[in-house]
């Protein structure tokens, strides 16, 4: 049996059916301020296509708060090179979009390239 999502002991059908205030007053003071400061007008115009139904929805504010109406919606989130799709949880609630689309990737190292030392000019170029 899965277990059901709760936040701050609220069901997911709980929070849909909150008024932004009621929602805003559960969340840590950085998330909370934002969401009463009110929404910039193209995280407004993003939320009423993303309430709206529209497909293959893509943002570059990664600072928006994921609300209690998002969930089950994928967004495309920009990392700064690519729209990263996002499928949201209700475990996503609360948080910050920009924190689930990462924007560096990890540094692999491999051979050293040519003129890197003495003996890498007689390393194969291919």
């Amino acid at each position: 049996m899965a277990k059901e999502f709760l936040f701050h002991g609220r069901s997911e059908s709980e929070l849909r059916d909150m008024s932004l205030k009621d929602f805003a007053s559960l969340l840590p003071s950085r998330e909370r301020r934002s969401i009463l400061r009110g929404f910039s007008p193209d995280a407004q115009k993003f939320l009423k296509n993303l309430i709206a139904g529209e497909k293959d929805l893509k943002t570059h504010s990664r600072e928006l708060v994921v609300l209690p109406s998002m969930i089950g919606k994928t967004v495309g989130v920009h990392n700064g090179k690519e729209f990263f799709p996002i499928s949201i949880t209700g475990e996503m609630v609360g948080r910050r979009l920009g924190e689930f689309a990462l924007t560096r990737k990890m540094v692999k190292h491999s051979s050293p390239g040519v003129g890197a030392t003495k003996s890498s000019s007689s390393l194969s170029v291919r």
